[in-house]
């Protein structure tokens, strides 16, 4: 196969192709006829010498060897749409430019809020979309749909790109100002008697903590309920006999605006570690170097 063969706009077709694995959904997805996107799947078929997508009742399935091209194709997609993008400077007084970042209502309430009021000062045309965790996380950030992730190390080690630490927290456990408990130290009867509140994470509804309980005590704390945000808890625990087991500086946070109490758990967990995952082909955009150094400062400021 020659380069000079083929007409590189054909990959923003099969990208779409692979992806949606129908010739009608992959032409309305980049807004183009269906013979267009017909006509752009007979070339890439002769150019491959390969069928890419055959019938399969009433859909479509890869080959092999379009199994084959989805990551090498997407990932060239993505790197020449990075190098288009690049400049040879950043003013941030000056740029237009829409970041996507992914992140817990923990992290928006200890740090990513300084960072976005310090941001808002000297980049006022920089719009910031925070997002939660989405059920594909990985497709969407290979995807370049993520310009960062923010997230606890022991999920981040999953990604193979650029990362760096950002802070580090314990844990603590929160109760209600009128919970009995609120007064004494916690036992591990205590705790494991308690109706719990538990915060699941993302879409994907895991919930926080209890992948690393069961191991550890034989047993699992009785979840009466659960939650996509740590901000919903205190609503859940006021005026109630249960408990929610959290980060620390958000713990802290929360008793300052609610009639809440903080607890020594009565166990030992590891910290909480949070990092900064970023794709490698934006490694050396300027644009988004300042956005992560923006947000180093203002994680480095809580520790």
């Amino acid at each position: 196969m020659r380069l000079e063969r083929f007409d590189l706009n054909l990959l923003v077709v099969l990208d779409a192709l692979l992806e949606e694995r129908n010739v009608t959904r992959a032409a309305e997805r980049l807004h183009i006829g269906q013979s267009a996107a017909s006509a752009a799947l007979r070339r890439l078929r002769d150019f491959f010498g390969d069928e890419l997508l055959v019938p399969a009742g009433r859909r479509f399935e890869l080959t092999p060897v379009a199994q084959g091209l989805i990551g090498p194709v997407r990932d060239t997609l993505l790197r020449a749409r990075a190098a288009i993008s690049l400049r040879p400077s950043f003013d941030p007084a000056m740029e237009s430019r829409r970041f996507t970042i992914c992140a817990s209502d923990y992290a928006l309430s200890v740090f990513l809020g300084e960072a976005a009021a310090a941001i808002a000062a000297i980049a006022p045309r920089i719009q910031l979309d925070f997002s939660r965790p989405p059920l594909d996380l990985h497709e969407a950030f290979e995807r370049g749909s993520l310009d960062l992730m923010i997230m606890p190390e022991q999920y981040a080690v999953e990604f193979d790109h650029p990362q760096t630490q950002l802070l580090r927290d314990g844990h603590a456990c929160l109760v209600s100002a009128e919970n009995p408990a609120a007064g004494r130290m916690l036992t591990m009867d205590d705790y494991l008697d308690m109706g719990h509140i538990a915060i699941r994470l993302g879409d994907a509804g895991t919930l926080a903590f209890e992948e690393w309980f069961l191991p550890r005590f034989g047993r699992q704390r009785r979840v009466e309920c659960s939650v996509d945000s740590f901000s919903a808890v205190p609503h859940l625990l006021m005026k109630t006999n249960r408990i929610a087991t959290m980060h620390r500086r958000f713990a802290e946070a929360l008793v300052q605006r609610f009639p809440l109490k903080i607890l020594d758990a009565p166990f030992e967990m590891s910290e909480l570690v949070e990092v900064m995952i970023w794709p490698r082909y934006r490694d050396l955009d300027l644009g988004h170097t300042w956005l992560r150094t923006q947000i180093l400062t203002a994680a480095g400021a809580m520790r």
